[in-house]
Parts: C-alpha cells; sequence; structure tokens
C-alpha cells in the first residue's frame, strides 16, 4: 500500500522547488552569473551598483518576463492539482497526512509549513545544496537561512521583514524545536537573516514516516504503541471507580483536557493511570522520566521535546516522579510549570504527593495511588508469580508474602524478578524463602551506621524461656503475621486499632535472651532484624536526639525490617520533675520515640534491663510486655543442653546438671563458657572435658568481677547420664 503522507511530502517538495526555481530566475537576472571565477568572494562593479540601486528590504529589482511567469505559473498550478487530488484521496481513505498533522498539531501558518520544507529540502535532495550556495552567493552555506527563506517565500518589500517573526525563537518552529539551528563551524552569521536552519532528527524521522523504534526520542522518554499497553497491570491496580473516572473524562469535550495527577506511594499504579487513559482514547504513550533530567534550561528543552514527540504521535504523555523537582512547593522552574499548563493536549504527572498547582488556569483531575494494601499485595504476588512461571510452585505463600512486606507494586515485581532469576540460574523452581530473601532486598533500610543488621541464627526452640513469657512472644509473632488481616480485611483498623505500629519491651537482666527473642521473632516472620544502640543516639544537646531518632525511623519508613533498639535505659527513666530545660527535653524525647514507634508501619522493640526504671505510663503505651527473668536451675540445665552444639566432642565426664546446679549464670555467660572451652579443647587437639569447660567459667567469672569460692568447683567426677 502507497505511503500517502510520504506522497504528499514528495508533492510539497515539489511546490517548494518551482518556488525555489522561480528565485534563482530572478538572481540570474539580477545579474549574478556561474562564470566569474571570484564569485562568492568579492563583489564586482554591477553587484555593488545593484546593490546601492536596490530598493530597502528588498529582493531584487528583476522583473520575470512574461513567459518565464506563465511557464513558472503552469508548473505552480500542476503542482496544486496534483496537491488537492492526494488530500482528497487521503480524507476518503481516512487517512491523516503527517505533514498535515504536524501544521495542526503546532498551529503553524502556511509560510511556516514552506519554510520548514525549504529547510527540509537540503537533507532530501543534494541538489538543493548547490542551490542554496548558490542564493547564498556562498556555495559553503548550504542549508536555508531566513534571508534564504524570506526571498523565495515572500514578494519583494519592506512588508517581507513582518515574516522575520515567524523564524524566530518564540515563533512555532524553534520553540517547540521543529527547526534549529545548524551548528556549522563555517557559519559566520550570527544575526538573525543570516543563521543556517535545518529541521530537527525528529521532525526529519517524522516526516519521512519512519517507524517509532528507530525515532530520535529523548533520551529520558519511551513510546508506547496502543497495542503495547500495559492494560493488564492497570487491571490489576486500578479500581473499577478510578477507570470509570478516566472514562467519563476522556469522552468530555473539553479543551484542554484536564491535567491528570496521579499521586501517592505506587509509582506503577500512577504509570497504570496514563496506560489506561491512552488505552481509553487508543492512543499511543509516551513516557517521560523527570528523576533524568537536571532542574533549569534542561529541563525546560525536555518538556518542550516530550511536547513535540507526543503531539507528533497523538500520545499521552506521561512525566513520572514529577515530584522529583518540578512541584510547585519545591523549586519548580516557572518557565516549565507555565509550558506544562499550557500544552493543549492530554498529559499524566506522577507525583508522591498531592499538591495544587499556583496557577489555575487549567483544571487538575486527581486520582489517587496509594501503596497496595493486603488483598491488593497479595493479588500482586499472585500476579507476578505466575507470570514468572511459578504458579504451580509448592510451599510458595502468597498471603504470608502480603503480610510480612508492606511493599509497593514496583518492589514486589521486581522481588518476584530477582527470586526468578535467581531460580533460573541454580535450575530450580521458585520457593516461599527465595521470595522471601528476595523480597528483604528490596525493602531493606539503608541505615548505615545508625544501626547494625543482625542476621538471625535462631528459632523458636532455641529459646529457654517461661512458658508464659514464650505465650507472649509467639502472641507478638501471630500480632505481625496476621495484622493486615486483622486490620485491613476485618475492617478493625478503622476502628479499633489505636496506632499504626506493633510496639514491644523487652525486659530483664543481661544475658538471659532478649537480643535472641528478636532474631527468633524476624526469622519467624521472615524479616531483616536492625539492632539500634540507644545509648549511642542519646546526645547531651537538647534536640540531637530527635534528629537522630528521626533519621532512623524515615530510613526504615519504607522497609519492612524489625527494629530493636537496645539499652533503652539511656532514654527512658522514672518521669522526672521538671526543673530545667534538660528535664523537660528528656521527657520529650521519651514522648517523641513511642510516638515515632507507634507511627511506624512495623515491629519496634524496645529492651531493657531494668524494668522498674521505667515510667508506667510509658509502659502501658506498649502493646507486648515481655519479661525474660533470671534463669532457674532448670531453665539453665535447658540452656547448657540447647547451646552446647551437637557437633562438638564432648568427654563422658562433662555433667551438665551439676554445671547448671552450681553456676548461677545467664544465657549469655553460658554461651561465652561454651565458646571458650571449645577452643580450649580444640588448642589440646581433643575433646571438651568438664575440666575445660570449668576453666572457661572461673575466667567468665573473673571477667564479672565475682569472686571465685574453691568450694563452688569440686568435681565428683559422677559420670553424667546419657542424655547429657
Amino acid at each position: 500500500m502507497a505511503d500517502l503522507s510520504f506522497i504528499h511530502l514528495q508533492a510539497s517538495l515539489a511546490r517548494v522547488e518551482v518556488l525555489l526555481r522561480r528565485t534563482v530566475r530572478l538572481a540570474q537576472l539580477a545579474g549574478r552569473t556561474a562564470h566569474d571565477p571570484l564569485r562568492g568572494l568579492h563583489v564586482s562593479d554591477e553587484q555593488a551598483h545593484e546593490l546601492v540601486t536596490r530598493p530597502w528590504a528588498w529582493q531584487s529589482q528583476a522583473k520575470l518576463p512574461a513567459q518565464d511567469h506563465a511557464v513558472f505559473a503552469a508548473a505552480m498550478a500542476q503542482v496544486e492539482a496534483n496537491l488537492r487530488a492526494i488530500r482528497q484521496h487521503a480524507r476518503r481513505c481516512g487517512e491523516v497526512l503527517r505533514l498535515e498533522r504536524l501544521r495542526r498539531a503546532f498551529n503553524l501558518s502556511a509560510f511556516e509549513r514552506d519554510a520548514l520544507l525549504l529547510c527540509l529540502a537540503p537533507l532530501v535532495d543534494l541538489r538543493f545544496e548547490a542551490l542554496y550556495g548558490y542564493l547564498h552567493d556562498d556555495l559553503t552555506r548550504k542549508q536555508a537561512s531566513p534571508s534564504l527563506i524570506l526571498d523565495v517565500l515572500c514578494p519583494p518589500g519592506a512588508s517581507r521583514l513582518h515574516y522575520l517573526a515567524r523564524l524566530g525563537d518564540q515563533a512555532p518552529l524553534l520553540r517547540f524545536r521543529l527547526l534549529q539551528r545548524a551548528s556549522d563551524a563555517q557559519d559566520g552569521h550570527p544575526h538573525p537573516l543570516g543563521q543556517l536552519l535545518c529541521p530537527t532528527a525528529m521532525s526529519l524521522a517524522w516526516l519521512l514516516g519512519d517507524p517509532p523504534e528507530v525515532w530520535p526520542l529523548h533520551p529520558a522518554t519511551r513510546w508506547l504503541a496502543p497495542e503495547a499497553l500495559p492494560t493488564a497491570e492497570a487491571d490489576l491496580l486500578l479500581t473499577e471507580d478510578m477507570k470509570m473516572t478516566l472514562i467519563r473524562e476522556a469522552v468530555q469535550p473539553e479543551s484542554p483536557p484536564p491535567l491528570v495527577l496521579a499521586y501517592g506511594e505506587d509509582a506503577r499504579a500512577g504509570r497504570a493511570v496514563a496506560a489506561w487513559l491512552a488505552h481509553v482514547l487508543d492512543r499511543p504513550l509516551l513516557c517521560a522520566d523527570l528523576t533524568q533530567v537536571e532542574p533549569g534550561g534542561q529541563a525546560l528543552s525536555a518538556l518542550i521535546e516530550w511536547q513535540r514527540d507526543a503531539r507528533l504521535s497523538g500520545a499521552v504523555l506521561w512525566v513520572g516522579n514529577a515530584d522529583a523537582w518540578a512541584v510547585p512547593d519545591r523549586v519548580t522552574p516557572p518557565a516549565w510549570w507555565a509550558e506544562l499548563l499550557a500544552y493543549p493536549d492530554w498529559v499524566v504527572l506522577d507525583s508522591r504527593k498531592e499538591w495544587q498547582p499556583t496557577d489555575e488556569k487549567r483544571r487538575v483531575l486527581r486520582v489517587p495511588c496509594p501503596a497496595p494494601g493486603f488483598e491488593q499485595r497479595r493479588r500482586l504476588w499472585e500476579a507476578y508469580i505466575a507470570r514468572a512461571g511459578g504458579s504451580g510452585a509448592e510451599g510458595i505463600d502468597c498471603n504470608a508474602l502480603a503480610a510480612a512486606f508492606n511493599m509497593t507494586t514496583e518492589q514486589i515485581a521486581r522481588a518476584v524478578a530477582m527470586a526468578r532469576d535467581e531460580a533460573a540460574q541454580h535450575l530450580r523452581p521458585l520457593t516461599n524463602a527465595s521470595l522471601f530473601a528476595a523480597a528483604r532486598a528490596h525493602t531493606s533500610p539503608s541505615l548505615g551506621s545508625l544501626a547494625r543488621k543482625v542476621i538471625p541464627r535462631y528459632r523458636w526452640e532455641d529459646l529457654v524461656l517461661p512458658s508464659d513469657s514464650l505465650a507472649v512472644l509467639r502472641e507478638l509473632a501471630a500480632t505481625v503475621r496476621h495484622r493486615p488481616l486483622v486490620l485491613e480485611t476485618w475492617g478493625v483498623g478503622r476502628k479499633l486499632a489505636a496506632s499504626a505500629g506493633v510496639t514491644a519491651l523487652f525486659a530483664g537482666p543481661p544475658g538471659t535472651g532478649k537480643t535472641m527473642a528478636a532474631e527468633v521473632i524476624a526469622a519467624d516472620i521472615g524479616l531483616d532484624l536492625y539492632k539500634i544502640d540507644l545509648s549511642g543516639l542519646v546526645s547531651k544537646y537538647i534536640g540531637e536526639t530527635e534528629k537522630n531518632l528521626e533519621r532512623i525511623f524515615a530510613e526504615a519508613e519504607h522497609s519492612n525490617a524489625v527494629l530493636f533498639f537496645d539499652e533503652a535505659d539511656a532514654l527512658f527513666g522514672k518521669r522526672s520533675e521538671v526543673r530545667d530545660a534538660h528535664d523537660r527535653y528528656a521527657n520529650i524525647e521519651v514522648s517523641y520515640l513511642l510516638q515515632r514507634m507507634e507511627a511506624h508501619n512495623g515491629l519496634t522493640i524496645l529492651a531493657t534491663n531494668l524494668r522498674a526504671n521505667l515510667d508506667e505510663a510509658f509502659l502501658r503505651r506498649l502493646q507486648f510486655v515481655v519479661d525474660f527473668p533470671f534463669p532457674d536451675e532448670a531453665h539453665r540445665l535447658r540452656i547448657w543442653q540447647t547451646l552446647f552444639p551437637a557437633q562438638v566432642p564432648h568427654a563422658d565426664d562433662v555433667d551438665f546438671a551439676w554445671l547448671a546446679r552450681r553456676l548461677k549464670l545467664s544465657g549469655g555467660n553460658i554461651r561465652n563458657i561454651i565458646v571458650a572451652a571449645a577452643f580450649l579443647a580444640a588448642a589440646e587437639g581433643g575433646c571438651v572435658t568438664m575440666a575445660h569447660l570449668l576453666h572457661a567459667a572461673r575466667r567468665e567469672l573473673q571477667k564479672m568481677g565475682r569472686l571465685v569460692n574453691e568450694r563452688d568447683w569440686v568435681w565428683t567426677g559422677q559420670v553424667p547420664t546419657k542424655e547429657v
């Protein structure tokens, strides 16, 4: 099938060529001769006389002979008839010619259209380079200039200078980057009449009918054809109300249409809004990312190019990450914002925050795109896992993934892709463990030196605590695991829940298992654990403690990590009487921490060695309080048996019951003794004996500053039972 737009372009260039031939003939009649070997390098006497006698701003004094005039008139009539026939045929076929679409999109006059064609001609036919050099009287100037354009398209006389403004920076041809000034090193004519002009790469590609795959788009943009729009993702992310709102807006004959603001935490939902709108309009989508452009003149130029490309292709323009810098309450360049508001077609802005433009000249349609809730996260996990080929894999629990990780659509998609790639690399199917690991990788906060990531090593069977304390810990884990179901799906959060976060206090002497319990819970719910030493955050300078805490919670805001604040005694204490500013701010620091813990969308644990030092008013604001008592003899025996690794060789004389009875130590001290005894045995090349354990115990007691009574170390040599 013939490309009517290209045929129309050829016919339009033929029309311009007739005008150009007429101008060349006038130049010849004015006395220019190609036989002068120095033409272009000097001004002859005849040329000087012709120049001084020519009226101001006239082209020349030459007149076309009647015969030449008749020839050019007949040629022009033939070209015009040909153009009319092509346009009529295009209307019958329902085809919009590219040159006509360009003219209407940018409201070009006939003069501007022909000026664009004159600039295009040397790029499609090298004959025009020589002709332009001839008309410039300089063979090195092979492209059109405003002077040449005026000579060809305008009648002689001073009035032709009125057309010069249409070739200026604020006129459509240059303003919308349809033309650009040629970067010719030999161009020695910086004044308006002498500057060389040529089409931009995008204008050339559009007029010649290049396919979208090879369009020279701006580096920050991507073009999606109507059939390539992610409508399946839009169905997944947008509610029926959101889609119906966009449909109603799309069918309204409003000009210009409203500026669509898709705001919220879920960036993919913002893109889905643009994709759905383009789908409803049956138009392509031009995606632009503002983070790839620096504010200032470069940004304004980029926006104008995006608008040009969207107009040419009829695309809906989507500007992603619009709040990277271009929002009215930040540092939006006024020209950038004015350009956007003046854009007469559909544009969708994707922003994290909702805002109101200061200029009310254009209506704004706000479409909220919040982070997905529990049910939507579950559907997203199911959908992306199915796309990755893991829908039939055993053991994948999308409910657990959705409950554990408060992720955006983008994070879920990337986590599934990461797990899929890892599975393919190791030739194994997707697993629940790999999906949890990928989800943690995409939600881990960048806490830097403020916190230390703890790799969980323990499980429930490693904890040795009273049954009531263990029960509270399991209730805590269950609360975190089922919180989205209860608060969102069952609606408890709308009426009964006081805060978004889960807060807990672990209280007990050093070494009683508080950190171990935090590891167990983090491993059980599949989340990362970050340990923060509160004593390192507390500052004597007023306000510094809050700043340090704010940095912690700000970094962890979009993560799903468990925050474990150790040494809470450094901050918490009995509510003090306010005697000076430091007392008042000490209470403010405590209140601030509790407020941030309650607002944090996750689990926050405080650990303290002295529960008695904590204010009861503060304790009431915590959801869980778990006591870690000093272990009695029975618990110490279980600790010895649990902590001693099965792989460590030991002699038959090792008696854990005797150690538990005679050594009143916490689990942390027992762990240190076992490690030290193992190194002593390895140094001697044998197995761990009772002597090694007793020696290590003496060292541990000395380290603790406790006196060693020899009567406590009487060893009977009794052979332990088989269970030991």
